[in-house]
C-alpha cells in the first residue's frame, strides 16, 4: 500500500486559524460537528479515532507546541498525512512522501439512484475490506464505513463497486472511496455510485464534494465530466514522528 493510501475525547478548543470555509479545513470541522464521537483532540490538532480513519486535522501552519500535540496524537514513529504547504517539521520527524492532491466542488452534479446500487453496512465490511484490498482507492479501515453511507453493485452476488460518504464538514459531505474491481470497470458502475451517492447527500440539503491525487488523471477527467470542479489545489506531506 502506497503512502498515500496509508496516509475519542473531544476537548473544546479556542482556534483563531480555522478557515473561513468547511472545505479548506474539512477534518477539523466535521471532528467538531458531525463526527464529534470519533474526535480525539490535542490543542489545535484533531485526529480521528484511528480505528476510523488516519486523517489529521491541523492549523495551516503549525507551531511548536502543535507539533508537540501532532506526537501525543499519532505517538512515537506513528505517520500522518499534513495538508498545504511548506511544512517544516521539527528535529527528529521525518518527512517520508509529499505529492499534490485536488479538491473538486460537486454543486453542479446531476444525481439519481440506479436500482441496482445497495446500501452497505457493518456487516458487509469483510467483503468491503476484500475489494478495497484489490482496488486500493485509498484509505479505508475496518471502521470507515461508519462514517457514512456506503453503497454497492454486485454482479453475481459478488461486490464488484463501491462509494460511500466520508468527511462531513458543515453543509458538506465527500465522496470516497469510489473503486470498481478492474474486470467490470468501463460499464459506467463508478458513475451510477457517485451519483447515488450524491443524491443521498443532496436529499440531506447538503452539497458533495471531492478529493483526488493529482497525478491520477483520468479520474479527475471522470469527475469533471460529472460536473465537478476544481476548487482547491494542495499538497499532502506525509511525515514520521520521532520514534
Amino acid at each position: 500500500m502506497t503512502t498515500e493510501a496509508t496516509l475519542a475525547s473531544f476537548v473544546e478548543t479556542v482556534d483563531t486559524d480555522v478557515d473561513t470555509h468547511p472545505l479548506d479545513d474539512p477534518v477539523r470541522q466535521g471532528l467538531r460537528g458531525h463526527h464529534a464521537q470519533f474526535a480525539r483532540w490535542a490543542g489545535r490538532v484533531a485526529r480521528y479515532d484511528p480505528t476510523v480513519a488516519p486523517f489529521v486535522g491541523h492549523p495551516p501552519e503549525l507551531d511548536a507546541e502543535d507539533w508537540e500535540n501532532l506526537l501525543t496524537l499519532v505517538g512515537p514513529g506513528g505517520t500522518v498525512g499534513l495538508r498545504g504547504f511548506d511544512h517544516h517539521p521539527p528535529e527528529g520527524w521525518r518527512v517520508v512522501d509529499q505529492f499534490g492532491s485536488v479538491q473538486m466542488d460537486g454543486s453542479a452534479l446531476e444525481v439519481s439512484v440506479d436500482p441496482s446500487v445497495e446500501l452497505l453496512g457493518t456487516g458487509n465490511v469483510p467483503e468491503i475490506l476484500a475489494l478495497i484490498e484489490r482496488t486500493k482507492p485509498g484509505p479505508f479501515l475496518p471502521r470507515t464505513v461508519e462514517m457514512g453511507s456506503y453503497y454497492g453493485i454486485r454482479v453475481d452476488g459478488r461486490l464488484v463497486a463501491m462509494a460511500g460518504e466520508r468527511l462531513h464538514p458543515p453543509g458538506w459531505t465527500e465522496i470516497s472511496a469510489v473503486c470498481t474491481d478492474s474486470d467490470f470497470r468501463g460499464r459506467g458502475l463508478g458513475t451510477t455510485l457517485i451519483r447515488a451517492v450524491a443524491a443521498g447527500i443532496r436529499e440531506r440539503g447538503e452539497l458533495p464534494f471531492l478529493h483526488a491525487v493529482q497525478s491520477n488523471t483520468n479520474a479527475i477527467r471522470l469527475y469533471e465530466s460529472l460536473g465537478f470542479v476544481l476548487r482547491k489545489r494542495s499538497r499532502l506531506t506525509a511525515v514520521q514522528a520521532p520514534a
